[in-house]
């Protein structure tokens, strides 16, 4: 293990951790003031195709969001996770479309569209653990976003990435590998932040 991914395996501790401390009533009220701010975005207001997820856990939730983009008419692409870590993505068709999926992650229950559907989107909701002042997002070490990014690097694609955190979710400096791959904006409860290449 090099000393980059060390470094992330503690951060990751130490905001996981942050995440357990927090009360149903600080989720709830964060995935309303996540889905305020995110619809206000320009990126957002203007997409016909989002690639999105479904939050689970303490994660920032994204439930409010995915309806109010879905009322609007907008098309919201789901991973669905891989055997290989790798995603496909499906059509969000409201919350009682979706199925539990591999670990016990909550998927659209539809057509497969393939891994490279996410390349016709217009903006990529990404999760994350943490984002710092450059836009280097900090993932849960699984890697199936790093090949989305990887993806739609090598396409030439160029949609607006934006990770979903919580306001202390955003730090001074997240370790960075080769791999890694800068976002557009982070959105929080608090507020959104934009980054420049």
């Amino acid at each position: 293990m090099n000393q980059g991914e060390f470094d992330k395996t503690s951060l990751r501790r130490h905001l996981l951790a942050a995440r357990t401390a927090l009360t149903s009533e600080d989720v709830a009220r964060a995935a309303e003031d996540l889905a305020l701010r995110a619809l206000g975005l320009p990126e957002l207001a203007d997409a016909g195709m989002i690639a999105a997820y479904v939050a689970i856990g303490k994660e920032p939730g994204t439930r409010a969001l995915l309806d109010a983009l879905h009322k609007r008419g907008v098309r919201v692409l789901l991973p669905v996770l891989l055997e290989d870590n790798d995603l496909d993505w499906g059509t969000y068709a409201g919350a009682g479309a979706l199925v539990r999926g591999r670990r016990g992650l909550l998927e659209p229950g539809g057509a497969r569209l393939g891994p490279d559907a996410v390349l016709e989107a217009d903006a990529v909701l990404l999760p994350g653990l943490a984002v710092d002042g450059r836009g280097m997002r900090l993932g849960r070490g699984g890697g199936s976003y790093d090949r989305v990014l990887e993806r739609i690097e090598k396409a030439g694609a160029d949609p607006a990435l934006v990770v979903l955190l919580y306001a202390d979710e955003v730090v001074a400096r997240v370790p960075e590998e080769p791999h890694d791959h800068p976002v557009h904006a982070v959105v929080t409860p608090a507020g959104v932040t934009r980054f420049t290449a």
